[in-house]
């Protein structure tokens, strides 16, 4: 919902700025890496960058993938989807398939965003296993459905 909420504003910010000139995104402080980015984050300045973005809608709502500093214009790369699963979060692992269903405990061993491959620990067979991020403290084991 809050995601929802920030996307229109950063839309309203938009139009309410348009204009027939170009802009580039740029971050208005300093955002540490893994932080979401809010409206309050970024900022638009006149000019084209090459390889910058160049709405604020692309930006809000995103997660930092490096430390962003102030005034720099920001690329695609330097950001992700948000993670749904932290590093060591407990989380729940199903295996989902042709109607046989088998639910445990286990351990992240990577942070990852939906839809994300990562490596958990299942608690009870102490193996490491390759999941999909489905939700946050669930991750998929063998085939999404």
């Amino acid at each position: 919902m809050s995601r929802l909420l920030f996307t229109a504003l950063a839309l309203l910010l938009v139009t309410l700025g348009s204009a027939s000139h170009a802009e580039t995104v740029i971050a208005a402080g300093t955002i540490r890496g893994q932080s979401l980015i809010m409206p309050s984050d970024v900022a638009l300045i006149d000019g084209v960058t090459p390889g910058a973005l160049d709405a604020v809608g692309d930006a809000i709502g995103m997660e930092a993938a490096v430390n962003l500093y102030a005034g720099r214009p920001i690329r695609p790369g330097d950001l992700r989807p948000p993670a749904i699963v932290e590093r060591n979060a407990l989380v729940t692992l199903r295996y989902d398939h042709d109607g046989l269903i088998v639910v445990t405990d286990g351990r992240a061993l990577d942070r990852a965003a939906r839809g994300e491959v990562l490596r958990v620990l299942n608690l009870t067979s102490r193996t490491t296993v390759t999941a999909t991020a489905a939700a946050p403290g669930l991750a998929i084991v063998g085939p999404l459905p």
